[in-house]
């Protein structure tokens, strides 16, 4: 990619949490112009080193030809856009919004309409992966709205993942990424039970998870999966508390759409079930201990060296 196509226009940055200061991270090494906020200042400052201008608002962000925002949820997207001092809150307004966070259709919509109506075009890019991903550069990234926009932000989404898929217009990115991550949910309970179910028939969860990873039902997340499975590493890339969020917003999607989700549900309440053990600031893959204790299988690390494909 031409140098010229990054430095065209000057980028804010919104949210410099794990999967953001990963994201904002790629664009300043590529030579982006970037001004960062993040609601805890400190962990924004190490940005500085590689060129980042902190500052203390989102309307501080509002001369940027570009923002991106990554945050918490639906209520923190709202308040950072259209808050008090929001980025489209000053007179001056950003030509366009990117907005990567995992959030229900009906605060982006709100959100996109109120922005069209201040001039301003939005993208809804929410990604898949995590910091580790987006350091890897296999970051995949489901973008939403209209085509001159999408065109607009597509050099910057391209620098920061692998791949950019377009969906069309409006929120539709949206539920794609729900879908996603409602997939990403049952496929973890899934890889979870017949993983305890081997070892508690006497296999070990390495050699188990080798001959998945190699078969036609291996994929990128089984192998990236591997080594928190066997080495029970439960560094959270992704919490529980996160994951029941998207899997309520897909199931709630599911029951305005008439679409039955037996399996999807069932997820839930394994996931819930988890939490209510105290599962919370930890790693999704904890569904692999719930798992063995329902089975009574005393799991342990098994202290293996296993790659994560990445």
């Amino acid at each position: 990619m031409a140098e010229n196509d990054l430095t065209k226009y000057t980028i804010g940055w919104i949210g410099a949490g794990r999967m953001g200061y990963a994201m904002v991270s790629r664009l300043l090494k590529a030579g982006c112009d970037v001004s960062v906020y993040n609601r805890t200042r400190a962990k924004a400052e190490p940005l500085t080193e590689l060129g980042a201008t902190i500052v203390d608002n989102p309307s501080d962000l509002a001369d940027k030809d570009i923002v991106f925002t990554i945050v918490g949820g639906p209520d923190d997207f709202v308040e950072v856009t259209l808050g008090a001092n929001g980025v489209l809150s000053k007179d001056t307004k950003p030509q366009l919004l990117i907005d990567c966070t995992s959030i229900n259709e009906e605060a982006a919509k709100k959100v996109r309409l109120a922005a069209k109506d201040m001039g301003t075009d939005m993208i809804n890019a929410p990604v898949s992966g995590n910091a580790k991903v987006v350091v890897a550069g296999k970051l995949s990234i489901v973008a939403s709205g209209e085509k001159p926009a999408f065109e607009k932000a597509l050099p910057y989404l391209e620098e920061i993942g692998i791949g950019v898929s377009y969906v069309g217009e409006g929120e539709l990115a949206r539920m794609v990424k729900i879908c996603h991550n409602v997939f990403l949910g049952v496929v973890t309970q899934s890889l979870a039970e017949i993983t305890v179910l081997a070892e508690k028939g006497g296999v070990p969860r390495h050699m188990f998870l080798d001959f998945i990873n190699k078969s036609v039902m291996g994929s990128m997340f089984t192998t990236y999966k591997t080594p928190s499975f066997v080495n029970l590493d439960l560094t959270p890339t992704f919490t529980p508390l996160l994951l029941r969020k998207d899997m309520d917003l897909g199931l709630t999607a599911a029951r305005e759409l008439e679409v039955p989700m037996p399996v999807a549900t069932t997820t839930r309440d394994a996931i819930q079930t988890m939490i209510g053990h105290g599962y919370t600031d930890t790693d999704f893959g904890a569904l692999l201990q719930m798992v063995a204790k329902a089975a009574n299988l005393d799991i342990k690390s098994e202290d293996k060296k296993v790659s994560t494909g990445l």
